[in-house]
């Protein structure tokens, strides 16, 4: 029996065989895409090059890509573990070519792989083509159809057609696209999980577990237009998907994917740490429970080690769902203690690998996922009180309001709250949970319409722009060659300054477009007769795309103009040098494992985000401070050099996780001169960003704030430069101020604080204590007094009493020191100050389940002085402003706790 490892091995072997280059995996958390929330198949590190923003580096490649899916047709979150198949996190096989190849030889590879190389029986497999769809004139995949008997000597009767559902991919309402052949394998009659259905037959697309999709090869031919049309395409595309999960449970004769090498070893785990038995049932909850904290810590594990973190929006709230869900399951298989992290390692033998960067972030990811359990343990009790709540309300059903607000702030999963309704016998709001979820769907798709220029133009063909002078100059000329708008790109006509939200696209320019965390350039575009200003500079493929609006005049395609980066560029310069200098000492004082989450660089301040499980001391950022401002003081030199990618990696440059590098890179030394050796620099950085040539020209470094973001993640704010200045001199102004209303020189304004701060706590102390007096009482000497005139009925204390307390504190301890004195309980506790009535009502637990609350108590007594309140069983408190009413308000709570005893 092939392992799984084999399985992915033999893959990548095969087509590498074929000339197919090998690329690895794209972290699951998209560098530059903001349209997908994680990697969800394994063409979207290709998707550039299908849209023609990106120029391809290879004619065809092969890789095993990591995926994560949580929503969607065939995604839904709540049936993983339910099912045998649904997962969050899973691997995609797949090859493709950059018309280099197209169909005949994707289909016979695809068969000669599985039936040669894998050795699955041919008489098992069937191919499906595109049957063609009239309402956008897209024909019948005739020619598909042919290769499959001539290829691979597959019986006809056994290539099957269908629809645009099954059998054409798309990767938008525009762009790309093409009709799909897939691979469906017979795995017998008794796989069949719908003869209990009337008139169901099994067969390839009939919805049973008997037929099941193992291959899917796309030939993407044309080009959707707007209109609906297709246009075929200049170039032709092959994308398959091969899931690793699938193939291995069919190779391994397994009727689970649950069932393979790639689950079992963590399931085993989970098993030994409840003392569970697995016993391979869909319908029993702890089997259930298995299956989906075994899938759940795969993708959260790939997805933090890729760079996302828990949080509340976006991709950091899909992972706290996930890992929430973990966590309540786990509740079934009675693990109360956080344990999710402790599979970690588990995982790490079974893939670490093939994917080795999991190996190096053990640690972190281990941290993350342990406090985030301890996080929910605790929200979890919260939510389970709002849960009983909720379920008060109705004997029926749980609202779809409360089911919202369970899922949206407690972070309860849908079928976690159906699961404890059917304890109760009660059902949810579905209904209303569904409305609910889509208003929030269409608040983030609103979100979504709103992300700018950048959203608005991709898929469009921009020309290109010529931007190699960023590095060298901060004026250029440069001739127009289109704008951009809502409406999107025109390389025609005229610029007004009536227009706004407009981008002028040129052929060269000397402005830096935003990435790698640093902002793009601010400035302007001047020609003959306008004036364009540039409020920032974006990058779209090979496309630069200058921002803003037109100050004066009008602008028209083919101008020759000047553009002119401002002042703000020599800031970011600094500012960015400055955060290579803060990771490196980091490194320092912090140990190697220190690794970059994500960074801002602008010309007021930098920002710098790592992992981290704990806060820096004062003495470890004063120690960081120290090392940077040592480096920019010894006016180290600043390199720059371009080098081949496997080149950069062998010199030890540091490379942002995550990040999409070509072949050729760029490198950025600080340490040595551009005649030395590497060796000499102390920091190498894989950077697109501008710098200083020494780093003398920062001026000074300061860190004004430390914070953590995540779980895990810190962050560190800092100043460089003329707003160190600015900052500097602020807090020189507060200084001298101090001094002068403190009557102190400077080098005595710290003693003089520390002996206010002093004072002032003393007079506080004499407050308070004289406050406890409370109107000429003691609070100990009133709860004696009080304890004293009890009344005892049936072996309980009775209190009623009117006491000398200056306020509802002191009125809320003398309760709580009598009932600390008395096992059984039921007292009212009264005072009078400022023409207001206070009242406190105490109960011990014995009492309230003779049917004695607090609450109560002070319902009877309030209306005597005018007031009304209420609280918990054990405590409540009122309040009312007639005085005089308070021996009526004491004989009406003595009366009602006796009637409760008698």
């Amino acid at each position: 029996m092939l392992s799984s490892k084999e399985i992915r091995k033999r893959f990548i072997q095969f087509f590498e065989d074929k000339g197919h280059k090998f690329v690895p995996s794209s972290p699951v958390v998209p560098a530059d895409d903001p349209s997908l929330l994680f990697t969800n198949a394994g063409m979207n590190q290709f998707k550039d090059i299908f849209l023609g923003v990106k120029k391809k580096d290879c004619d065809s490649a092969v890789n095993s890509q990591k995926c994560i899916r949580v929503s969607g047709k065939h995604n839904d979150l709540e049936e993983v573990g339910v099912d045998t198949y649904h997962h969050t996190f899973f691997e995609m096989l797949g090859n493709w070519s950059f018309d280099s190849y197209f169909k005949e030889e994707s289909i016979r590879w695809a068969w000669q792989l599985l039936t040669e190389v894998y050795g699955i029986d041919e008489t098992k497999l069937y191919a499906t083509v595109f049957s063609g769809d009239e309402s956008d004139g897209s024909e019948y995949d005739k020619e598909a159809a042919e290769l499959w008997p001539k290829v691979t000597g597959i019986p006809v009767e056994r290539v099957l057609s269908f629809g645009r559902k099954d059998n054409f991919w798309e990767m938008g309402e525009t762009g790309p696209c093409g009709p799909s052949s897939e691979i469906h394998i017979d795995l017998g009659d008794e796989m069949c999980d719908m003869k209990h259905i009337p008139g169901h037959k099994c067969g390839v697309n009939a919805g049973c577990a008997r037929f099941i999709e193992l291959w899917n090869l796309v030939f993407i031919q044309f080009n959707r237009q707007s209109d609906g049309t297709l246009k075929l395409l200049k170039a032709k595309y092959i994308d398959t998907g091969l899931g690793l999960e699938r193939l291995t449970a069919v190779l391994q004769g397994k009727p689970s994917n649950y069932d393979t090498d790639l689950f079992t070893p963590l399931i085993k785990e989970i098993s030994e740490m409840a003392n569970i038995k697995y016993t391979r049932s869909l319908t029993e909850k702890t089997d259930i429970a298995m299956r989906v904290v075994a899938d759940h810590v795969r993708a959260l594990s790939f997805a933090i080690t890729d760079g996302a973190v828990p949080s509340n929006d976006g991709r950091g709230y899909v992972l706290r769902r996930i890992l929430r869900r973990a966590s309540r399951f786990g509740r079934v298989l009675e693990l109360k203690e956080p344990f999710i992290y402790k599979l970690v390692p588990t995982l790490i033998e079974l893939m670490g690998d093939a994917f080795p960067e999991i190996k190096q972030r053990q640690e972190f990811v281990e941290t993350v996922i342990e406090s985030e359990e301890k996080s929910f343990n605790r929200t979890l009790d919260r939510g389970l009180e709002i849960f009983e709540t909720a379920a008060g309300k109705s004997e029926k059903y749980i609202s779809g309001e409360d089911t919202f607000k369970l899922y949206d702030t407690y972070g309860f999963p849908l079928d976690l709250t159906e699961l404890l309704a059917r304890e109760k016998g009660l059902d949810i709001d579905r209904d209303g949970f569904e409305k609910l979820m889509e208003q929030q769907r269409q608040r983030a798709r609103a979100a979504k319409k709103e992300s700018g220029l950048i959203g608005k133009l991709e898929g469009e063909e921009l020309p290109e722009t010529d931007d190699r002078e960023k590095y060298l100059t901060e004026n250029c000329k440069a001739k127009i060659l289109g704008f951009a708008g809502a409406d999107g790109f025109r390389g025609e006509g005229e610029l007004r300054n009536t227009e706004e939200k407009t981008a002028v696209l040129l052929d060269k320019t000397c402005c830096y477009a935003e990435s790698g965390g640093q902002i793009g350039d601010s400035g302007e575009i001047r020609g003959d007769n306008f004036v364009f200003e540039i409020e920032k500079t974006e990058k779209i493929g090979h496309s630069v795309l200058h921002q803003g609006k037109i100050l004066e005049g009008k602008a028209k395609v083919g101008d020759v103009v000047e553009v002119t980066v401002s002042g703000e560029r020599n800031s970011s310069r600094k500012n960015h040098t400055a955060t290579h200098l803060l990771q490196w000492a980091l490194k320092k004082v912090m140990g190697e494992s220190i690794t970059q989450q994500g960074s801002l660089v602008c010309p007021d301040y930098l920002r710098f985000d790592f992992t981290c499980s704990k806060a820096l001391s004062n003495e470890q950022i004063s120690e960081v401070e120290e090392l940077v401002n040592r480096k920019i003081f010894a006016d180290s030199p600043v390199t720059c050099s371009t080098m081949p990618i496997d080149e950069a990696k062998k010199l030890g440059a540091t490379a942002l996780f995550g990040e999409k590098y070509g072949d050729t890179v760029r490198l950025i030394s600080i340490g040595r001169d551009e005649d030395e050796s590497y060796e000499n620099a102390f920091s190498k950085e894989l950077c697109g960003g501008t710098h200083v040539s020494r780093t003398s020209q920062i001026g000074g470094f300061k860190i004004i704030k430390e914070e953590s973001i995540s779980a895990g993640v810190r962050r560190i704010t800092a100043l460089t430069g003329r707003a160190l200045i600015e900052y500097f001199s602020e807090r020189e102004k507060v200084i001298e101020e101090l001094c002068f209303k403190l009557k102190v020189p400077f080098h005595q304004l710290s003693e003089r604080t520390d002996k206010l701060i002093s004072e002032n706590k003393k007079l506080k102390k004499e407050i308070k204590d004289a406050g406890k007096q409370g109107g000429g009482g003691n609070v100990r000497e009133e709860a004696d007094k009080a304890i004293e005139n009890a009344k005892d009925i049936a072996g309980a204390k009775i209190i009623a009493a009117h006491v000398k307390c200056g306020d509802n504190k002191q009125l809320r301890e003398c309760a709580d020191s009598i009932k600390k004195r008395c096992e059984s309980l039921a007292a009212l506790l009264v005072t009078s100050a400022g023409g207001k009535v206070m009242m406190v009502a105490a109960v011990s637990e014995d009492l309230i389940k003779k049917g004695i609350k607090a609450g109560d108590i002070v319902k009877q007594a309030a209306p005597a002085v005018g007031g009304g309140g209420g609280g918990r069983p054990d405590m409540a408190q009122a309040g009312g402003k007639d005085a005089s009413g308070i021996p009526n308000a004491l004989k009406a709570a003595e009366e009602y706790a006796a009637s409760k005893l008698e």
